[in-house]
């Protein structure tokens, strides 16, 4: 094949055709499927195929016909779909014509690997679509009667991944510069290291009984709560028995939800502290 020949065939790979499919990126919010929003529903109601994550809640993949459902997730300690498989069964679906969706949990762009998507996507030449979700790092303190901030406690709100990728050699996350902010942290993906990263905000000056509060499965039929502070939640943790996944909240927004449970209704999901 001459080199004119192989620069041909390297564009037909990277570009698509006209029937080429579609690939929605949509976030399925934090599990219950009243918070889907209508452009979601539609789209997955639609679709050839839904490459789905383990976070979108029970009852909405229960809704999707198995046989088109694919699951590539991925769950710490377990099951585990290499990102690479899922962004070329993408493209493959999508050049054969096919409309697939890419069902995360929360927001495809919050912790989501939607970026990822969208610019291997993008250098295939296949067409895309951002259907944005309602995040569960906003969704789940809410729920919880946990506001990320507050006129009275927190100006601001950082969110951090409490999973980052294995192979960096160091953490990209700066526990001291967020321990300065005085506002909101909110950790996802961070029930397994809770406590290592509750010790770097001690360490870096945040005060122990500064609150802290865990919501684990927001929104899905067996949510649970747990509450502490930085010295003492992750006893809490231990003997709530929570487990992934789950959101932690730092800062003195979490203690306001002592004030509110009381008359909180969320379907009459509301957990039990731990």
């Amino acid at each position: 094949m001459s080199e004119r020949d192989e620069a041909v065939t390297a564009t037909e790979e990277r570009v698509g055709t006209d029937d080429t499919g579609t690939v929605s990126l949509v976030g399925s919010g934090p599990g219950d499927p009243d918070l889907l929003t209508v452009k979601a529903a539609e789209l997955i109601e639609s679709a050839d195929v839904v490459l789905h994550d383990k976070l979108p809640g029970p009852e909405i993949l229960g809704r999707i016909p198995e046989a088109k459902r694919e699951d590539v997730g991925k769950r710490a300690g377990g099951e585990w779909t290499p990102q690479e498989y899922t962004n070329r069964r993408l493209v493959e679906l999508a050049r054969e014509g096919k409309s697939i969706v890419r069902l995360k949990g929360g927001d495809p762009f919050v912790f989501g690997r939607g970026g990822e998507e969208a610019e291997y996507l993008a250098e295939a030449g296949v067409p895309f679509e951002v259907v944005p979700g309602v995040t569960s790092a906003i969704a789940g303190p809410a729920v919880a009667g946990i506001p990320v901030t507050h006129r009275d406690h927190a100006s601001s709100v950082s969110f951090v991944t409490g999973h980052e990728d294995p192979t960096k050699e160091e953490s990209a996350v700066d526990w001291d510069a967020l321990a300065a902010t005085g506002g909101t942290i909110v950790v996802l993906m961070g029930v397994g290291k809770l406590q290592a990263y509750t010790a770097g905000l001690r360490d870096a000056g945040l005060a122990g009984d500064t609150p802290v509060a865990l919501v684990e499965r927001a929104t899905w039929p067996d949510m649970r709560v747990a509450t502490g502070t930085l010295d003492t939640v992750v006893d809490a943790r231990d003997e709530a028995g929570i487990e992934p996944p789950a959101i932690t909240v730092i800062g003195d927004v979490a203690a306001t939800r002592e004030r509110v449970v009381e008359f909180l209704r969320n379907d009459g999901k509301r957990g039990d502290d731990g």
